[in-house]
Parts: structure tokens; sequence; C-alpha cells
């Protein structure tokens, strides 16, 4: 299935190892292991966020490399890992679901499953119609929006569930994260999320047996009603409240066997939710062009060809790791930098780091030992990635030369922004509310199209139709 290149041990200036190349067996088993291990931060630490078990969540994106590759035909060398994009819909999600609590999860998956299945379509047709359908619907102003507001619409999670736990732990290890992202240029800044995770983790263990244990709320736990009566099920009459606890818990890994399969379940579908990650679909599409196109710089091939079936193959492997439970997921661009930095763009490393990603996801202890990170260690992981989601949105807009001068660019965005980093609840009617990043989304899409339609109808004094609309497309 890969040629050999060259003798398989070295590569000459200016040489890169082609997807359909390889190395000798042994370096390749390496180069996969460095792919396990750029991924591994954001693969499991979303998961966390989202309430999603990490162990499936690691294991299935192995899976969802392997169908990725089958079905981009091996053009697309790429590893498929949790996607940040869907965070602010699951917290909407979880908030009208119950919380922490293994319907929430079903019915978090179900949402999850039916988008990737939009997903899925999107590709088909931006394989049979082009990729110009897209940029038709959504222009760079509308993906950039939409991306910045799923990033900056997840400040309220920062702020209300995690950097409350243990405020200081949560300021130290968005410090350490910040220095090991700036003194450390290469692999090691790479993972610099993953190594700040790993110090705060640390600390919160040192402080437990220095300090003592921290009073602060766990969400999910001590659950008390307005009389301070102990009650079942969190919601808006049974609330989390403070409580002395060990900031690390690690009874549950003491527990867990090291072989296990993990804990697959089925997913429960429900519209209302379905429509609260749908704003995901978006940024999705955007990060898989994206990705498929800095592929094709580096590997100097047409691979444009492909950008139909990367959307088609994320969508389907979001489909099959939501459908047990997993996470959604996305091509990483953590992966890219490794493939930079090595050049080698062998889609056998691919194929490698996803067998690996498999047997971490049959070892139970480890999922446990993820999921005892303590809420302030998230905290001060979190603020970091959801600021650099919301960045990428505005590098979308500088990288397309997008002129916010126009109104027509300007005034839907900006109010879309506002509506999902209040989050602004929007009670239509019958019990339904649109909330936070979907009725941002919904805004941003809808007013975007709309006041272009009128700014075409309404040109400028002076200005021909044609001109006006064009000031509109960003």
């Amino acid at each position: 299935m890969w040629t050999k290149h060259g003798d398989g041990k070295h590569l000459a200036p200016g040489e890169v190892v082609r997807p359909d190349e390889r190395l000798s067996w042994p370096r390749m088993v390496g180069f996969g292991a460095q792919h396990v291990i750029a991924m591994f931060g954001a693969t499991f630490v979303f998961p966390l966020v989202m309430g999603l078990d990490p162990n499936v969540a690691v294991m299935m994106s192995g899976v969802a490399t392997i169908l990725f590759l089958l079905i981009v035909n091996g053009k697309v060398p790429s590893y498929l890992g949790t996607s940040a994009s869907f965070v602010g819909g699951v917290f909407a999600i979880r908030a009208v679901a119950g919380g922490d609590t293994a319907g929430a999860d079903a019915i978090v998956t179900g949402a999850i499953l039916v988008a990737g299945f939009v997903l899925a379509l999107a590709g088909l047709a931006i394989h049979f119609l082009g990729v110009q359908i897209i940029h038709r619907v959504f222009p760079p102003v509308v993906t950039g929006a939409v991306v910045m507001l799923i990033g900056f619409g997840l400040a309220y999670v920062v702020a209300d569930v995690y950097w409350t736990q243990d405020h200081w732990v949560a300021l130290v290890t968005m410090l350490v994260t910040f220095l090991v992202i700036v003194l450390f240029k290469g692999f090691v800044g790479r993972i610099a999320v993953l190594v700040g995770l790993v110090a705060g983790f640390a600390l919160s263990w040192v402080l437990d047996r220095l300090s003592g244990p921290i009073t602060s709320v766990l969400p999910g736990a001590n659950l008390r009603d307005a009389a301070g009566n102990l009650c079942p099920v969190e919601g808006t009459y049974c609330v989390a409240t403070a409580f002395p606890h060990d900031r690390v818990n690690l009874d549950a890994v003491a527990e867990a066997p090291w072989f296990g399969i993990p804990d697959f379940h089925a997913p429960d579908f429900r519209a209302s939710a379905v429509l609260l990650v749908l704003p995901a679909v978006i940024a999705l599409i955007a990060e898989n062009i994206g990705h498929v196109k800095a592929v094709g710089e580096m590997t100097g091939a047409d691979v444009d060809p492909y950008v139909g079936r990367a959307v088609l193959a994320d969508g389907a492997a979001t489909m099959v790791t939501s459908a047990v439970g997993g996470s959604p997921t996305t091509t990483y661009a953590e992966n890219i930098g490794v493939m930079a930095a090595t050049k080698v763009y062998s889609t056998a490393a691919y194929y490698i780091a996803a067998v690996i990603a498999i047997l971490f996801g049959l070892c139970p202890k480890f999922g446990a030992l993820v999921a005892a990170t303590p809420g302030g260690v998230l905290g001060g992981v979190t603020v970091i990635l959801y600021g650099m989601i919301g960045l990428l949105g505005a590098k979308i807009w500088i990288e397309n030369r997008v002129d916010f001068a126009d109104p027509v660019n300007m005034v839907p965005t900006g109010a879309g922004i506002i509506l999902a980093v209040g989050p602004v609840t929007h009670l239509v009617g019958g019990g339904f509310t649109l909330e936070g990043i979907a009725f941002g989304t919904i805004v941003v899409l809808g007013g975007y199209h709309l006041l272009r339609a009128i700014s075409r109808r309404t040109p400028e004094p002076g200005a021909s139709v044609e001109s006006t609309a064009g000031k509109g497309a960003g």
C-alpha cells in the first residue's frame, strides 16, 4: 500500500515523505506516536469539558481517523480528534436536560450525531456541486463570525463553572500554559495545553496535602433546594452549593480496571437539542476546507478535488463516534504541525496513531485518571482554548479582508456575537427557546443574507447594483 521512500531511513534536504510513501516501520511507529501525543491534549480535554467519557473519545478518535483515511482514499493525511466547536451547544443542552446525567449524555450525543449527518450532506453537496456553493451560503464574514461566537460564547462557562471551583489553581494553570507556549517553540510548545493541564493537576494534588480541602461549588454535587434540603436532580429549584472537598479525588482511578471496554451508550434524539449544535457544522466546514488546503500547500499535491470527501468523512466519523457515546470529531491542526516539522506526510503514520489511540481507549484506569482533572485546572486551560477559538474567527476575517465599513457585514455580525456572548435567551413560544450560540448564528447568517438582498435592491447613490452587492460578499 505504501512504497518505501529511499532507503527508508533518511530524507535528503528538500525531500518529503508523501502520503503514499513510508519510511521503515520502526520509524513510522515513532511518527505515529508523535501524532498521538500531538492530538492527545485537546482530544481528551474537550470531552471532559462537554461531560462526555474521555476514554470513549480517545478510542473512537482512532476509529474516526481510519474511517476518514478510507473515505479520502489516503489523499489527505489527517488525524480526527475531538472538536471544540460543539462545546457551547452541549452546555446549552445540558442546562435544559438535567446537567451531567446519563439521560443528558444520550441527548447530547444524539444531537451531535444529527449534526454529523448534516455535515456529511454538506460534504456530498461540495463534492458534486463544487466548494463555491459553500462560499455563497457561508462567505468569510459569516464563517468568521460563527467561529468567533462559538469561542467567545463559551466565556460564561469559564466564569460560572470552572474558574470559581478553584480560582488560584485556574490562574496558575493559565500562566503556566502561557509560558510553555511562548518559551518552547518546538514540540513541547505544541502540547502546551497538555503541559499546563498536567502542571495544574500536580499543583492541585500538592495543595490538597499542604492546605487541605477547598470549599467551592462542584456541578452536580451537594444539591440543595431553597430550604437547604438535599434534592436529587440539578435544575432551577435544585442547585449545587459550596462544600469542602479535595481538589483531586482518585477513588475512581483506584477502582477502575486496567483493561476493559469503555462505557458506551446509545444516543437519544431531541429536535430542540439538535438546533443548539447545528451552528458547529459551519465551523467544521471551514476547518475541513482550511485543513485540506493546508495539506495541499505542504505536499505540493492538488487535493482540492478531495475537499468534499474530507467534509463528508468528518461528518460520517462524527456519526459513528457519537452513535456509541463518543465526541464529535474534526481534522486536527496540531497534527499538521507535526507533519510540517518532520516532513513526513505518510498516511501510514496516521493509521499507526489510530491503532495506538484505540488501545488507549481499552484502559479504563486511564479514563478515570483523566476524568479526575480538577475544575480549577479546566478553568485555566479552557480560558485559553475558548479564546483561541474565538480569535480564529478574526483570523478568517483578516485573511479574507472582510470590510466592516460595510453595514451588511458589521451589523448582523456584531449583533450575533453579543447574543452568543450574553448568552441571550429568546423565548420563541410553546416552551421552545433560542439562546446563546444557536441564536447568535441564526442572526448572523439570516441577517447577513437579508441585508445583502436589501442592499442589492437599494444601491447607494452613485453606485451600481453590482458594486454594492460585491461589498456585502466580504
